[in-house]
């Protein structure tokens, strides 16, 4: 037989064969072995990470106390809501008392998956992501609410390994504590809503004023939507970011099939009641005012709200007035309106053109020179020492001590009435006036009628070159309205707690009598000619009404303060640094702007008189002078004050 050219295959010996399964079933059971030994070292080292991190975790007793700062919330007058700070809680709700299209707008938006997963969701983790990187940058999270929870609730909110870590251990220790109903319970009362309001209570409240269970399903989705992003996407901050995010949410929930396309239609053509987004927005500078008194009333160790006077609707129709003016003249770039009751009871407060703009309070912490607004302390210091609004004194050029003051009209009157002189607003009488008093004494009027500036006693003081601040100004003037009694310029009226309960309540105040009644009448006449015949003609009411305007040099500051015997108001005009305002006079834009504010503030109130001792009101048609902004008037006085002068009678 022939053979095959390959080679014959040898046969491989039993021993053999065994000597090498042998060592095939040792490799095996080495390895399994030096498995196992790394598995145990594995949980081992788990162990020890997972305690590293878990070492240092937080008390979660202590954690589900609320600890937060306490909110104060203050209110207008008539009872609307103006600012909150703090940490506003609402009341706890459960979710079974709350709409469920309410739970199920948040589950939309924040964790679909949320009845499925055991406190960590890796199909979220995965599909996160897979959208990430197809946008190429963090569009979504996949966090759970049950980890939200556990971060908001227990932890910092820190970005790192071990936050992250101790927030996965925290949200598997909640999953096996509490059921999902608790779960969101917790989630839906403590997760914040923006603008200082934590919980789903306070929220409904917050942004629509009403409980979380008259929640509609657009108000829910819009509740919802805000999570993503608080402080920027709730109604009040962006009320077209809110309806947009809104819209998105309510997709969401269709594609989750907790609604039908057409609800989620309907839905968005719900009429919304917002509480307005601009509430308080116009109420800033007062607020912010009430804010920095609340703590020397009260002691701030739980929520509080405090009732103010603040009247929102003359608040409004104050800044209108103010921003009207200065639009119409762009060499003026602010101003500041003050109004209150003639005890002090502080109505509207406009610190300036615009909050957003500029914080700065002008009504409160400017400091300005008022001009001829601060001439009646200076008459009535010369009342006090015996001048009569009838005395006659000269205007004429005057000097003392090298300072040559001179009427804003660079012209003289010679013999004039004291009244006539502070109508026209004479400078050389005024000076002349605080010469004879002394000024001392004129500093120390002021100081008793509630100017809180130090002022220094130089003759300038008598044509106001003493900077003061608005409302010390206003409040002058408050204590001729209310018949000679010292004001301190207040909005609280008291303060309660959320339960109710009162912790203060306004009771009076101020310094008492500081103006002797017959000063009070002759002041009043003497402020009601300037605005009847003098150089406040542009603020005539149709009603009694008495006040001064002010122009320091170079037309820097525009002021008029005034009242009527129900209200006093301030007005100051001028550009923050000082510069000259073109032709700016308190008798100019000033006295229109607090003539508009007060036929606001004296709508609907009955006409009444002022402390004028039951002197006859002059009409505004009964005009005999005529008007010199801050400067002499021409009228038959001048004749009488000349003839006097002649035939040696009066000063």
């Amino acid at each position: 037989m022939a053979k095959s050219g390959k080679p014959a295959r040898k046969k491989t010996s039993g021993p053999r064969r065994a000597n090498r399964q042998g060592r095939l079933r040792r490799a095996v059971a080495g390895l399994l072995y030096w498995s196992a030994v790394a598995c145990v070292w594995g949980v081992i080292a788990l162990g020890g990470i997972l305690a590293f991190y878990a070492y240092d975790l937080p008390d979660v007793d202590v954690a589900f106390a609320e600890t937060r700062r306490p909110s104060v919330t203050v209110l207008a007058a008539d009872g609307t809501e103006l600012a909150t700070v703090g940490d506003l809680y609402g009341a706890a709700v459960s979710v079974h008392d709350i709409p469920v299209h309410v739970v199920q707008a948040v589950m939309a938006t924040e964790d679909r998956r949320f009845r499925d997963h055991f406190g960590l969701d890796p199909v979220g983790l995965v599909r996160a992501l897979w959208v990430n990187i197809r946008a190429g940058r963090v569009v979504q999270g996949g966090s759970t609410i049950t980890q939200q929870v556990a971060k908001n609730l227990f932890l910092t909110p820190e970005r790192t390994i071990r936050r992250k870590i101790q927030e996965l251990l925290l949200a598997l220790w909640l999953e096996s504590k509490f059921s999902k109903d608790e779960i969101m319970t917790v989630y839906l009362n403590r997760v914040y809503f923006g603008q200082g309001t934590y919980g789903i209570d306070a929220a409904a409240r917050r942004y629509f004023d009403v409980p979380p269970q008259s929640l509609s399903t657009y108000q829910a989705a819009l509740l919802a939507g805000l999570l993503k992003a608080p402080s920027l996407l709730n109604p009040i901050s962006d009320r077209k970011a809110a309806d947009v995010r809104a819209r998105v949410v309510l997709d969401s929930m269709v594609a989750a099939g907790y609604l039908r396309d057409a609800d989620a239609e309907k839905a968005c053509v719900q009429k919304v009641n917002y509480v307005a987004s601009a509430r308080g927005a116009g109420a800033r500078y007062f607020v912010d005012w009430v804010f920095g008194q609340v703590p020397d009333f009260v002691t701030i160790s739980q929520d509080i709200i405090v009732e103010t006077t603040f009247d929102p609707s003359l608040q409004r129709l104050a800044e209108q007035a103010l921003v009207r003016t200065l639009d119409a003249d762009p060499m003026v770039s602010q101003g500041a309106i003050v109004v209150m009751s003639p005890t002090g009871a502080v109505y509207a407060m406009v610190g300036g053109r615009s909050y957003a703009a500029s914080q700065f309070n002008r009504a409160t912490q400017a400091r300005r020179q008022p001009g001829s607004a601060f001439k009646p302390v200076v008459y009535l210091a010369g009342l006090e020492a015996g001048l009569r609004p009838e005395t006659v004194l000269d205007d004429a050029p005057i000097e003392i001590s090298d300072w040559s003051p001179g009427n804003f009209s660079n012209t003289y009157a010679g013999p004039v009435r004291l009244d006539d002189a502070l109508a026209r607003s004479l400078n050389t009488v005024a000076v002349r006036v605080a010469e004879r008093v002394g000024w001392n004494k004129i500093a120390k009027t002021a100081r008793r009628l509630g100017i809180t500036t130090q002022m220094a006693s130089h003759p300038s003081i008598a044509l106001g070159s003493a900077e003061v601040s608005l409302i010390d100004m206003t409040a002058v003037y408050a204590v001729f309205a209310n018949g000679g009694n010292g004001v301190w310029p207040y909005a609280i009226e008291a303060v309660t707690t959320r339960d109710g309960k009162t912790i203060y309540h306004r009771t009076g105040g101020g310094p008492g009598r500081v103006v002797a009644p017959a000063h009070v009448v002759d002041m009043s006449r003497m402020l009601t000619r300037v605005i009847n015949t003098g150089t406040g003609q542009e603020a005539r009411l149709d009603r009694p009404a008495a006040g001064k305007t002010g122009t320091s040099q170079q037309h820097r500051d525009g002021w008029f303060v005034g009242y009527t015997a129900h209200t006093v108001a301030g007005v100051w005009m001028g550009n923050d640094n000082g510069s000259s305002a073109g032709k700016l006079t308190g008798g100019g834009a000033p006295a229109t702007v607090w003539r508009a504010v007060m036929r606001a503030a004296e709508k609907d109130r009955p006409v009444l008189a002022l402390n004028t001792g039951g002197t006859p009101f002059q009409t505004p048609d009964d005009r005999h002078m005529e008007r010199n902004e801050d400067g002499p008037g021409v009228d038959e006085t001048r004749f009488i004050g000349r003839l006097s002068k002649w035939l040696g009678i009066g000063e």
